[in-house]
């Protein structure tokens, strides 16, 4: 088994930019949108606790069009705001430069 190195979520405030390509590393499959387990391995790598628990809540909150993922790039602007609004009021990530519907 191999085991890969993922880049720490950026200290202080995240921009949204950030936050995204930070996330990204985890979709495993490549197909830009992150899963349950994708997710939870992110977390993970932040050592949260209950990250499997975070996690599903997480993409509840955030998967708009209930296929069981979180879209991060391309057309699912609006599932990542969800994600990010998720995790600035559970995770306490600060992220700035959020659009004003978030």
């Amino acid at each position: 088994m191999a085991f890969r190195r993922y880049r720490a979520l950026p200290q202080g405030e995240v921009t949204v930019e950030e936050f995204r390509a930070w996330l990204g590393q985890f979709d495993a499959d490549g197909d830009g949108r992150i899963s349950r387990e994708e997710l939870q391995r992110a977390l993970r790598s932040l050592n949260l606790s209950f990250a499997w628990w975070k996690a599903r809540l997480g993409v509840r909150a955030a998967d708009a069009d209930r296929d069981g993922a979180v879209a991060v790039a391309g057309a699912g602007d609006d599932e990542v705001g969800r994600l990010f609004a998720f995790a600035r009021s559970h995770l306490n990530v600060k992220i700035t430069q959020l659009a004003s519907s978030y």
